[in-house]
């Protein structure tokens, strides 16, 4: 089932939808690595399951001689397997990320495509990050550098529109998008102004429904509802939630994310004297912000679980 139908049937029962966010498991571990990880989740019965993307990376190492050479590296291999696994043990339905990034637009194409054929009528679309050793994202010489294009591109299939134009009776997909907002600005947006600008854009191709970036300040979420609602942004809007679980983290998630931390948790994980005790507080908070959003209405309560769902788990318990 697409994201949107559960959310309009979720809408009709007055009900609030809880969704995950996976990550594959790092190359190497097996499948069950992924199924301990989820299995406490299970019980909570998500409308769906979010699965990451990873774009290959390179590495120079060095040869005897003294040489280096360019070594390709992808460590977390297989989100369309896995969402195929899941869909397979869980019975739950999953949305593979879709990136520009390291793909070609034929290889894109060809990803959907295997999509189409596992019963997967879910994406989420995105840009992706740059990849570590470059400074500014790069796009694939034969890829999209523009979320909105990798959008469009999954549109046109969905109107049986396929790179080989002369194809002849060709099947229409039938895929339901997903994009990513953000409360607190895209960090290379100028101006939130400006962010939603090109965030409409992607609603007005064809966009289903936005999932945010994570933040710890429901103000911030409900801010941009407004935003995007005052620009003609109808779209179902669905916050993105993590738990804080080190100290360390109060400097890790702004740098990486572009996010800002309020002062009162900030000043309740220094207080803490070990990474337990941040957690039970990441617990709290997370729980906090769940009640005052599913009171306020919104469609789905979606947790990035990014290894540690028990505490996600412990929080949803007590909502």
């Amino acid at each position: 089932m697409k994201v949107i139908e559960h959310i309009n049937r979720a809408k009709e029962k007055n009900e609030t939808l809880i969704s995950f966010e996976v990550l594959p498991p790092l190359k190497g571990k097996g499948i069950e690595a992924l199924y301990e990880h989820m299995d406490p989740l299970m019980e909570f019965h998500p409308a769906y399951i979010n699965v990451t993307y990873h774009r290959s990376e390179h590495e120079f190492r060095k040869n005897p001689d003294g040489s280096f050479k360019k070594v390709t590296i992808r460590k977390r291999p297989g989100t369309e397997s896995i969402c195929a696994a899941i869909m397979n043990k869980y019975n739950v339905d999953t949305v593979p990320h879709l990136i520009c990034g390291g793909f070609s637009i034929t290889e894109t194409e060809d990803a959907l495509i295997n999509l189409q054929y596992l019963g997967i009528d879910n994406v989420l679309v995105l840009r992706g990050d740059a990849a570590k050793h470059e400074t500014a994202f790069i796009p694939h010489p034969d890829g999209h550098r523009y979320a909105i294009d990798l959008l469009k591109q999954v549109v046109n299939l969905n109107n049986g529109i396929y790179l080989e134009e002369e194809l002849i009776n060709s099947r229409k997909t039938s895929f339901c998008i997903g994009v990513a907002g953000y409360p607190e600005k895209h960090f290379e947006a100028p101006n939130m102004e400006t962010d939603l600008v090109y965030l409409k854009a992607k609603v007005d191709a064809g966009a289903d429904y936005i999932v945010t970036q994570m933040f710890f300040d429901n103000a911030k979420y409900y801010a941009f509802v407004d935003a995007c609602r005052a620009k003609g942004i109808n779209v179902p809007i669905i916050p993105g939630l993590k738990p804080i679980s080190t100290k360390k983290q109060l400097t890790t998630l702004p740098k990486v994310f572009s996010i800002d931390l309020p002062s009162e948790l900030c000043n309740e994980v220094l207080k803490c004297k070990n990474n337990e005790d941040v957690e039970k507080v990441g617990e709290e908070w997370l729980l906090e912000q769940s009640r005052d959003l599913k009171k306020n209405g919104v469609p789905v309560l979606h947790y990035y679980t990014l290894g540690k769902p028990h505490i996600i788990a412990n929080a949803i318990k007590r909502l």
